[in-house]
């Protein structure tokens, strides 16, 4: 696991195949990432902390989906150290959620709540400025 982290991120394997497949490598950087969450469900990490590592590879992908600005910014956004670092702190502590867990899913529920109103809005305000 911590291998697969290295080689993805320190010798910048995932940015790179995003950088030459386009969306679909981005796409499999992630799930190439997504054995690290395996490992967490096996070893019955926190849900809280399941999630966190799921919102990492998230961002990577959403980052890494943006043309060549993202590939680029890609390159800085660990998201497979992030989640080896996260699962071998919280197994240590018996797989337990710390409050800066809850805090980091709670304000990322939130802000997804605040741009699915704005999208919402706008859609809203395409139709009343059409009709």
């Amino acid at each position: 696991m911590r291998v697969l982290a290295r080689v993805l991120d320190s010798y910048f394997i995932d940015p790179l195949i995003g950088l030459l497949l386009p969306g679909a490598g981005d796409i499999l950087g992630s799930l190439l990432g997504f054995y690290t969450v395996v490992i967490a469900i096996r070893r019955k990490v926190s849900p809280v902390v399941i999630a966190r590592m799921v919102m990492n590879l998230a961002g990577d992908t959403v980052i890494g989906f943006i043309p060549l600005v993202g590939d680029l910014a890609d390159f800085g956004f660990k998201a497979n150290q992030k989640n080896v670092h996260l699962l071998t702190e919280r197994v240590g502590d018996g797989g337990k959620a710390s409050g800066r867990d809850w805090a980091i899913l709670i304000g990322a529920v939130l802000a997804f709540v605040v741009v699915l109103g704005f999208v919402v809005w706008g859609i809203v305000s395409i139709f009343r400025r059409i009709m």
